[in-house]
């Protein structure tokens, strides 16, 4: 009989509700048995929901560590705090899995990679649109070299009036940053993943606070309360590879533009090119003669064994657990993850000091 993973989950709020609690209690080899959060009854509500009577209930993160019995942690509060949790977590001999971003800092990020490696426990970071089914289709395509050399790329992360308005997002000193450490991070991960490229040389970004004073400003999640608004609401960044290869990355959740696109990369190679701005769609040369094909992909999810769908969600959480059972390396890395924060502190960076950042 195979082993079942007993799990802790740190932060029961809307990430832990919304993706890793539903999607891990569709696995038969995990069992959530701690649930934890400053608000205890945000813990009582999850272990209703997604435990069973003999869960138990923490307010504090560092209790719930001292239980040898639990296998994994689950990360899932303000980035300010992903660091000394995860870092803490692994120290207690559990395998983590933080949410996105890695760290409110690059520092903190790569006190996370030295600990996984001091421990020798598995780190991931919830990087879930790798797990879209367009993700998963255009990273083969990029893995069977269909676009050659990618040599230039966009990340895109944009809204025009998307600004959320709950919990710390506002807040520079819980996240770090705005649009671009929230929404830019996942569009930048999901950038270097497909070009398979980690070493960036030179940074230049930029940060606006243009449309956060506004008051009674329409918004998808209503108004927001400008005095409150301290991080920026829009950032911009070019990144210069090692190899030559450029970057340009674009958030803001709020815009004057109609042309929207979160979450979503356009690549363009010596061979060929793609983007996922309206679809995921393909172009290249063939036969002396230019093409566009549009790839349709099922919406539901990714097709896996006896024809079933699965959502990017479910995919994650699978594919994580997966990796510990197996001894596998997790989809997303340490290592990989912390490459973005370093990318991002430096858009920050440039933008702050207007000038460019150089990467040893």
């Amino acid at each position: 009989m195979s082993k079942v993973y007993k799990i802790a989950i740190i932060g029961c709020g809307g990430i832990a509700n919304g993706k890793h609690m539903p999607s891990l209690s569709k696995l038969d080899n995990i069992e959530m048995v701690a649930f934890c959060d400053i608000v205890v009854e945000r813990a009582e509500e999850a272990k209703a929901k997604y435990g069973n009577e003999n869960s138990k209930v923490y307010s504090d993160y560092k209790e719930l560590l001292q239980d040898s019995s639990i296998d994994i942690v689950h990360v899932c509060t303000p980035n300010d705090t992903h660091a000394e949790i995860s870092i803490a977590a692994l120290e207690s001999d559990k395998h983590v899995m933080s949410e996105k971003p890695m760290a409110k800092t690059a520092a903190d990020a790569r006190r996370m990679v030295e600990a996984a490696k001091r421990t020798g426990k598995k780190l991931t970071v919830g990087y879930n649109n790798r797990f879209r089914s367009d993700s998963q289709y255009l990273k083969q395509l990029c893995e069977d070299d269909t676009f050659g050399e990618i040599y230039y790329a966009k990340a895109h992360a944009i809204r025009r009036r998307a600004v959320p308005t709950w919990g710390v997002f506002l807040d520079e000193e819980k996240q770090g940053g705005g649009p671009l450490i929230d929404i830019g991070t996942h569009a930048l991960d999901l950038t270097l993943w497909m070009m398979d490229n980690y070493e960036p040389k030179v940074v230049l970004g930029t940060s606006y606070h243009k449309l956060s004073s506004r008051e009674q400003a329409a918004n998808a999640w209503g108004p927001w309360d400008p005095e409150k608004f301290t991080v920026e609401d829009s950032a911009f960044g070019m990144v210069v590879m090692k190899n030559g290869a450029t970057i340009m990355l674009e958030s803001s959740w709020a815009l004057n533009t109609t042309q929207v696109s979160e979450a979503k990369c356009t690549l363009c190679g010596t061979e060929g090119g793609a983007d996922m701005v309206n679809g995921l769609n393909i172009n290249g040369e063939k036969h002396s003669r230019l093409y566009q094909q549009k790839i349709e992909l099922d919406s539901g999810g990714v097709d896996f064994y006896d024809g079933a769908t699965e959502s990017a969600p479910d995919l994650e959480m699978r594919l994580w657990i997966d990796a510990i059972e197996h001894d596998k390396t997790p989809v997303v890395t340490a290592e990989q993850a912390c490459v973005v924060s370093e990318i991002l502190e430096a858009i920050y960076e440039s933008s702050r000091t207007g000038k460019a950042i150089y990467f040893e």
